[in-house]
């Protein structure tokens, strides 16, 4: 199977093709071939070098989406072990974008929860494209009261274009169960831990994000709106897309700044689908960390925490201040 390929990284696709033919040739081992064999290869290690280690935030978006990325569940296979999952919101239904169970992080109990995208288009429909219904949300919550109920720290993994905009998800009250997501973990008295795998999308990611600890990997984002969704607003044109992009600041280096998040986790030159194994161990590192620091915290102490790192956020200037610096 033709594996998936962005636009950005065709050069670097077309060298691969080149070079592979040429080791499949019968006379690969001549001296001639292999000198070429050898130029071809530094040549495509120098170009990838260069177009991965300069991104622009539209190209890190398009990688976020990937559908060779890494999903929710291939993370807690990789990192957890003895998951059990769970299912249903005790209410409508089950939503199988959302995902969420108990496991264990080394040998810690744990409750997880996260979004889950598809593979291939019989997945993703059976996912609804790892957009949740207010059930998922639901869910989502029930497990993370579940776990506070037994002292259970939470580890979240986000991986959405945003909660699903649906009529029957507006019926079922999607902006309410958001909304009562964000108050409830804001209260939690145990640790959370967010992870930003892949999209991060408006308050449907958001609803798993009020954490003590947030991570995000390198080629994740995060916004208040789909860089397609900003330029039909403010310039009419979906094909600004890459200009929005770059204007909402959504990359995790840009977040890392501004006190967003964390830690970014680095990924692998062309994203986590290069090399899964590498990414899942160094994010099961930095999950591990975060566990245990946050579990010597009372939980007194989680909540404070929680609260004085969500009002750090941003940034406002007062009446006073503004009439003082136009003086």
């Amino acid at each position: 199977m033709r594996k998936f390929i962005l636009d950005f990284e065709r050069p670097v696709a077309e060298l691969e093709e080149k070079l592979e033919e040429l080791k499949q040739l019968s006379s690969a081992g001549q001296p001639d071939i292999a000198a070429e064999i050898g130029y071809l290869e530094a040549q495509i290690e120098k170009l990838r070098v260069h177009i991965y280690s300069n991104l622009t935030p539209w190209q890190r978006v398009q990688i976020a989406r990937h559908p060779d990325r890494p999903r929710t569940l291939d993370y807690i296979e990789a990192i957890f072990t003895d998951f059990i999952e769970l299912k249903g919101d005790r209410l409508f239904a089950d939503d199988p974008a959302m995902i969420g169970g108990f496991a264990r992080l080394d040998h810690v109990k744990a409750m997880v929860v996260g979004t889950q995208k598809g593979r291939n288009t019989k997945e993703n429909v059976m996912r609804n494209f790892g957009m949740p219904h207010p059930e998922g949300y639901r869910k989502a919550l029930r497990l993370m009261t579940l776990a506070d109920k037994n002292a259970l720290p939470i580890i979240s993994f986000i991986d959405t274009l945003g909660a699903y905009p649906g009529i029957g998800a507006e019926e079922r009250g999607q902006a309410a169960a958001i909304a009562t997501n964000l108050m409830t973990m804001a209260k939690l008295s145990v640790p959370i831990i967010a992870v930003n795998i892949g999209e991060g999308g408006s308050g449907g990611a958001l609803a798993l994000g009020v954490a003590d600890t947030v991570l995000m990997l390198e080629n994740s984002y995060y916004s208040v709106i789909s860089p397609e969704g900003c330029a039909s607003i403010l310039w009419r044109d979906n094909a600004k897309a890459p200009t929005a992009a770059e204007e909402l600041g959504l990359t995790a280096d840009k977040l890392l700044e501004h006190g967003l998040v964390d830690t970014v986790i680095k990924e692998p030159l062309g994203g986590a689908h290069r090399a899964p194994a590498l990414v899942a161990r160094d994010l099961k590192k930095a999950l591990v960390a975060a566990v245990r620091r946050h579990l010597t915290k009372t939980p007194g102490e989680l909540v404070e925490g929680r609260y004085a790192r969500m009002r750090a956020v941003g940034s406002f200037e007062s009446a006073e201040e503004a009439a003082e610096a136009s003086e």
